[in-house]
């Protein structure tokens, strides 16, 4: 068996169609929906993300607003530029790009974010709507995992799905996710405290690989058949490498590219959150 591509993306690319109508009709009531992010320092990977942000918005009409800050900055001044982007009406919703220099108190500003505005769908009030059920913007990894689940017809309703890692981006988040009623799946949350988990993973009809550890799944972990997500970044000799190891593409039914995969699905979802937020603008008037 050879594994089917979960190709983020085309996946991507089908929603940025459907977003292009969307975003003339805003302009069409004078609304033109803005992207802002706030990138502070000079790292190479950081700065090669938000430009990759900012040219998928553009791609759909989204406006680009960049607040690209020193490495030194102080806590005060990265706040006061937050609370000038919550003030912007031109910006719909915004990003604070991780991680941030040691100095500063990322969870600070991150509740500085206003919620409405919160494009990333990680603030403190978003995960709060998230495990409460209530409207809001949805943390964009998990939900592109599930947006390139349903674009391949993959049955979530019912499945068993194991989750490596346990991070807010992806892990916990994504769990909250799975089981809610329009997802319905049951979920199994690993980490380093897992006693087996090979048996975790075999068991499961999806499996997401968000460790952040090189090659960790491998052939012998998966079911047959089964779906594999590798949402795993990390560098091996300069090399960005996933947490599937090779292989796993001859057992698997189902196994998302990395690079290709979950990452493009992760803009699109950012562009998606600033579309909604939009629309939500042109509702409450």
């Amino acid at each position: 068996m050879t594994a089917k591509v979960l190709d983020g993306k085309a996946t991507k690319d089908a929603i940025y169609a459907e977003l292009k109508p969307r975003v003339a009709a805003l302009a069409g009531r004078g609304i033109s929906p803005g992207l802002g992010t706030v990138l502070v320092g000079d790292d190479p990977g950081s700065h090669s993300y938000v430009r990759m942000k900012h040219a998928d918005s553009a791609k759909v009409g989204v406006n680009s607003i960049r607040r690209d800050l020193p490495g030194d900055i102080s806590q005060d001044k990265l706040e006061a530029v937050i609370d000038e982007l919550n003030a912007d009406p031109a910006c719909h919703g915004y990003i604070v790009q991780l991680p941030l220099p040691k100095h500063l108190d990322t969870g600070r500003v991150l509740e500085r974010i206003a919620p409405e505005k919160d494009a990333d769908g990680l603030a403190p009030v978003s995960l709060g709507r998230l495990v409460l059920n209530q409207p809001g913007p949805l943390p964009c990894t998990p939900y592109g995992i599930i947006r390139l689940l349903r674009r391949y017809e993959i049955p979530i309703d019912g499945a068993n799905v194991t989750v490596v890692g346990r991070g807010i981006t992806v892990g916990r988040s994504l769990g909250l996710l799975l089981t809610r009623r329009t997802e319905n799946a049951t979920v199994t949350l690993c980490h380093t405290g897992t006693r087996d988990l090979a048996a975790e993973v075999r068991r499961a009809d999806i499996v997401v690989a968000a460790a952040g550890v090189p090659g960790i799944i491998t052939a012998d972990m998966v079911k047959s058949g089964a779906a594999v997500l590798d949402v795993g970044v990390s560098h091996v000799e300069g090399k960005l490498t996933g947490d599937v190891a090779p292989g796993v593409d001859e057992v698997a039914g189902w196994l998302s590219p990395n690079p290709g995969g979950v990452g493009p699905m992760t803009r699109a979802m950012l562009v998606t959150n600033v579309v909604e937020a939009a629309e939500r603008v042109v509702a409450s008037r």
